[in-house]
């Protein structure tokens, strides 16, 4: 897979991608946590892409997470998120907030939001400092202890019932939604099926089994979107729920974290990612009364983005590429296979 030669990687200064020290993080420490305990260390944790994610370290053995909204942690460099688009990428304070408050209000575990600063005056970006929940995500705890496995499914399952069973006025971004706003364009199968084409165009491009399955690709959006009736119920739905995103309470609950893409949205569009990021686990999962029609046009819409996606973020400098390549290696193969290619 090669990158368009319309498109050249973005160069970089070295120092744009250093983390933040102890010494730059203490003064928004100091603000969520008060000044009778000190900032000992601060380590960024792996696996934030639009955000930098640093556990904080205290003199008393505490710890907290602090999230850092600045440009040089965002590899993809996308800007400030597009309240009014759905789909645009889930970035910011304001939307994290905006998701904390709606979790906490439905009564969806997700860490306690200590403190949020837009102010700009202890950190040069958008920071928000969370209760750490040191206990390790889902994912690891179903790889380390596959007798847990069926008590944290069960749990896992209750938390999407009350999350999906919370709906919304209309279709958009919580942060949009609750504060009156209406999204701009149409209704989310139009926009999932607008994404996917623009995903087809973006990868026929960079590899040739893309291009030499365009036509494919493009007939297949358009036969399976056709298909699809309209609806008026718009689910409470989390938007890239796979088991990383999911922390351990130390009661053994799961809390769901990387939020700011909280939605109200087809549920169907939560599902195809559950059932991808869950795999074998997913019957757990899995509820009556999908819209079968949907789950098709939404599942060939993620694969196609799963493979457009990492691939506009390689042409970065994300320090992890392997894992990248091989997400869209997977994503594209299962996308020829829908299509009978």
């Amino acid at each position: 897979m090669t990158a368009a030669p319309d498109q050249p990687a973005p160069t970089r200064s070295p120092s744009a991608r250093t983390a933040l020290t102890r010494d730059a993080l203490a003064p928004v420490a100091r603000a969520a946590v008060g000044r009778h305990r000190t900032l000992a260390a601060a380590t960024r944790l792996r696996g934030g892409s639009r955000k930098g994610v640093y556990r904080l370290h205290f003199d008393d053995g505490t710890t907290a997470v602090a999230y850092v909204w600045l440009a040089g942690e965002d590899y993809w460099d996308a800007g400030p998120s597009d309240l009014r688009d759905p789909f645009s990428p889930g970035t910011g304070l304001d939307l994290f907030t905006a998701a904390h408050d709606r979790l906490a209000a439905v009564g969806v575990r997700t860490p306690r939001l200590l403190h949020a600063d837009g102010t700009h005056i202890h950190l040069p970006a958008d920071a928000a400092v969370v209760e750490d929940l040191p206990g390790g995500s889902l994912e690891e705890l179903l790889a380390r202890d596959p007798r847990a496995a069926p008590e944290a499914m069960e749990r896992m399952a209750a938390l999407l019932e009350t999350l999906h069973g919370c709906a919304g006025p209309r279709f958009g971004k919580v942060a949009l939604v609750d504060d009156g706003g209406s999204s701009r364009g149409g209704p989310c199968e139009q926009r999932v099926a607008e994404g996917a084409l623009r995903s087809i165009a973006e990868i026929a491009v960079r590899d040739p089994r893309a291009a030499a399955a365009r036509w494919a690709f493009e007939q297949a959006v358009h036969t399976l979107a056709a298909e699809v009736r309209p609806r008026a119920r718009h689910t409470l739905v989390h938007g890239e729920l796979g088991p990383d995103h999911v922390l351990v309470t130390p009661d053994g609950h799961p809390a769901l974290i990387d939020i700011e893409g909280l939605l109200y949205c087809d549920v169907e569009q939560e599902h195809v990612f559950l059932q991808l990021r869950f795999g074998r686990h997913y019957e757990a999962l899995r509820v009556p009364g999908l819209d079968e029609a949907r789950l098709r046009l939404y599942r060939l819409s993620l694969h196609l983005g799963l493979v457009a996606g990492p691939l506009r973020l390689l042409d970065g400098d994300f320090p992890r590429p392997e894992g990248m390549r091989a997400i869209a290696e997977s994503n594209l193969v299962r996308a020829l296979h829908l299509v009978g290619r």
